[in-house]
């Protein structure tokens, strides 16, 4: 008996180290669905840079012109209006703003869409730690973010929602 609590205690020992070598995740993804009444759809990598996390992708089906950009604070797809992914990603207390002041970590500014209804994503969030924003939701919202009105920018409702997950690393 006494060898079988040896054993089990080397094998949870072993879990341990195995634990403390695994390596926070450089390489996330989040695919965007519609949310109800909206056609949106697209696809963002995040990639932890130094210093910054890196957002490249692509967002579909938009009306021409700028949308809000925000990282949510849950990643809960449930309600069809993506209003389960819940408000914007803000552990600071901070009051909404441009990316660039002391804003929400979430408040990502805006995307332009061109007149094909496409956005091309490339986004620098300094500051921002990959490692915080996994399982949260990346979303687009039908109007343009103000960048000032509290607490959200008044930037419409949700037009595109998808939980940020982690990737397989680029090659």
């Amino acid at each position: 008996m006494a060898q079988d609590e040896g054993a089990k205690e080397e094998k949870e020992h072993a879990h341990e180290h195995a634990a403390e070598m695994v390596k926070m995740p450089t390489n996330a993804v989040a695919v965007l669905a519609s949310t109800s009444g909206s056609d949106v759809k697209g696809v963002i990598m995040l990639k932890q840079e130094d210093g910054y996390v890196h957002l490249t992708g692509k967002v579909i089906n938009l009306k021409p012109g700028e949308h809000g950009f925000h990282i949510h604070e849950f990643g809960d797809l449930t309600k069809s209006d993506g209003t389960a992914a819940g408000g914007h990603f803000n552990p600071d207390g901070h009051e909404h703003g441009a990316p660039s002041t002391h804003s929400h970590v979430g408040d990502l500014g805006n995307i332009t869409a061109d007149d094909k209804g496409e956005a091309k994503i490339d986004i620098k969030a300094e500051g921002l730690k990959l490692h915080i924003v996994l399982g949260r939701s990346l979303v687009v919202h039908a109007d343009a973010d103000d960048l000032k009105s509290q607490p959200s920018g008044n930037a419409g409702p949700r037009v595109g929602v998808g939980v940020i997950g982690i990737a397989k690393p680029s090659e």
